[in-house]
């Protein structure tokens, strides 16, 4: 990566030089923090150091600082200039011919790094009730962390990705009744939901049981006509209990079948009623118990989790011999660390908030390093639809992931899903997101790959005895071949040009293909896969500038090889960085 491996060498002139003396009164003692940057005026150079705070130490004047420091770093196949506390760092042809080569050379697999050194995480998104449809925010937790998954694997992390179900509360009760209702309505039963807003609490309401409930009605005839005659006003309870685990079964294998075809692949789909019936939640509290945490007041049972940084005590058991949610959490959370990962990563909403600290305070008491857990917070998204947010209350028909990505698709929902930071509120604009113009995101970068690949098959179709010099037709993977032939020095010619905004934009198409080395480590090591999709956009601009300016089937062959050479680089750091997201990256459009 340029940009560190500039400012490690100007660190590392100032140390030597520090160490001998000779940067004013500087001492090894004193703490400094540099950074790389990109100068706004490329005039001055490609990347730039700004040593103006170590004034404060060596008490000379940056400028001077920047010179002696620029004095004595050794020039390779870069030029140095000093702008005031800048130093500015211009890149031969050299070192941009081998941006080139590398990327041709390692493919899809350019900017692949050991960043996790084979770290062991777990990462739990997702999981939701198995209730019903998913919601639209839903969706962005499975776009978003499906793409972390992605690029934490990338870079070198053992990530394992689980769903939690939770399916061991009451909600599946009400979930069973509700299905109970909607199959003796199929069955033509006189029966409804209650009216009242306050008794409808206890039921699941929404339409999507009814073809739940006609499948029933169709594959179990028997059961279903033993359920109308068996009805007598009141619910019967072993037909009650069949028809929860039906339902629960049922909405699950719709959320599994839906998680796919979103291109969000989970592990393992973890039960909480297993947690129950395996006794692990009563292993953690008898372990709890043993540790002296627990305590009883009011007849109900306490964790004491404000000694380990909770606000306050919490509530185990409560005085009806219930478990709390929290008692299931923190056996989950034991339970992953008895599975060996070194890192518990959550996605929660931000309503969450509050359940960290006793999180970390359990994790702390049960022995664990209670930093292992780390949690995004993710904010919500507001449906925009012509230029108004959709309002979605208690009475309005909610608009399911499923409506979503039926209207727009798995792309392009997928791609706005990512495409802000998770801890900032969305406005997804579905006519834009549906629309195929440059001010579609999606398909802006879409459109770059489909061109870059158009550019390929042209230049077999136009030139293709010029790569085996026969009558027979080339074919792109020919062209592929012949490229993988060429050495660094083959793209000097690149620079043999009087255009200098041809010159600008083809240096500055290499850059940015560079820069996606530090992106992917970034967006993998600050859980930011929003990362990926600011940077496809601007390699997409990149390159849109350099063809425009850079004419690629030009009649010397050296200089259409070297061209052709970045735009074949080009599609491969399109394409990865699309398979990181999960987003197609079509050859044509």
């Amino acid at each position: 990566m340029l940009k560190e491996y500039f400012l490690e060498n100007v660190k590392s002139v100032i140390n030597t030089l520090v160490k001998d003396s000779k940067l004013g009164q500087m001492s090894e003692t004193d703490n400094f923090s540099l950074q790389a940057e990109v100068p706004k005026n490329t005039q001055f150079g490609d990347f730039a150091v700004n040593v103006s705070s170590l004034a404060r130490y060596a008490k000379l004047a940056p400028e001077q600082i920047a010179q002696i420091i620029a004095d004595n770093i050794e020039k390779i196949d870069f030029d140095i200039n000093v702008t005031a506390g800048f130093i500015n760092f211009k890149l031969h042809s050299n070192m941009l011919n081998s941006i080139l080569f590398d990327v041709l050379d390692k493919k899809l697999d350019y900017a692949k790094n050991n960043q996790g050194n084979g770290s062991k995480v777990i990462l739990e998104y997702v999981s939701a009730n198995p209730t019903g449809p998913f919601h639209i925010g839903h969706g962005r937790w499975a776009a978003m962390g499906s793409a972390l998954a992605n690029v934490m694997k990338y870079s070198g992390y053992d990530v394992y990705q689980e769903f939690y179900i939770n399916d061991a509360g009451s909600q599946i009760q009400k979930l069973g009744k509700s299905l109970y209702i909607r199959i003796l309505k199929e069955l033509n039963v006189d029966i409804d939901f209650p009216s009242s807003e306050e008794e409808a609490k206890n039921f699941y309401t929404g339409e999507y049981l009814i073809p739940v409930a006609k499948e029933f009605v169709q594959v179990e005839k028997e059961k279903a006509e033993q359920i109308k005659k068996d009805f007598n006003g009141e619910f019967n309870t072993e037909h009650l209990k069949y028809l929860s685990k039906y339902a629960r079964l049922k909405m699950l294998s719709l959320q599994k079948a839906l998680l796919e075809n979103f291109h969000t692949h989970f592990d393992n789909y973890f039960s909480e009623l297993t947690l129950h019936e395996s006794g692990k939640v009563e292993e953690c509290i008898k372990k709890l118990d043993e540790l002296g945490v627990l305590y009883e007041k009011d007849g109900a049972l306490w964790f004491a989790s404000s000694k380990y940084g909770d606000d306050q005590d919490r509530v185990i058991k409560k005085s009806d011999g219930a478990y709390t949610y929290l008692t299931a959490d923190i056996a989950y959370h034991f339970n992953k660390l008895q599975r060996g990962f070194d890192t518990l990563l959550n996605i929660w909403g931000a309503d969450h908030h509050g359940y960290i600290p006793r999180m970390r305070a359990s994790i702390e008491v049960l022995g664990y390093n209670p930093n292992s857990l780390e949690v995004l917070l993710g904010q919500l998204v507001n449906l925009v639809m012509n230029g108004e947010q959709v309002r979605m209350g208690k009475r309005t028909k909610m608009i399911t992931l499923d409506d979503l990505i039926e209207d727009v698709g798995v792309d392009a929902t997928r791609y706005w899903m990512i495409m802000r930071s998770i801890d900032t509120t969305l406005d997804f604009d579905v006519e834009l997101a549906k629309s195929k113009t440059d001010e579609n995101p999606v398909f802006y970068v879409q459109y770059a790959h489909a061109r870059a690949c158009s550019i390929l098959r042209h230049a077999v179709q136009e030139k293709y005895d010029i790569i085996n010099k026969t009558k027979e037709e080339a074919t792109v993977s020919d062209l592929e071949e012949k490229l993988a032939e060429l050495k660094t020095n083959d793209f000097e010619i690149l620079w043999n040009c009087d255009d200098e905004k041809s010159l600008e934009t083809t240096k500055k198409v290499l850059l940015k293909m560079e820069e996606y080395k530090s992106v992917v480590q970034n967006a993998a090591k600050n859980r930011t896969p929003y990362l990926l999709t600011k940077y496809l956009q601007e390699l997409a601009a990149s390159f849109h500038q350099f063809y425009s300016f850079s004419k690629v089937l030009v009649e010397d062959e050296k200089l259409m090889f070297a061209r052709l050479s970045i735009v074949k680089a080009v599609t491969l750091i399109l394409e990865s960085a699309m398979q990181l997201i999960a987003v197609e990256a079509p050859e044509r459009m």
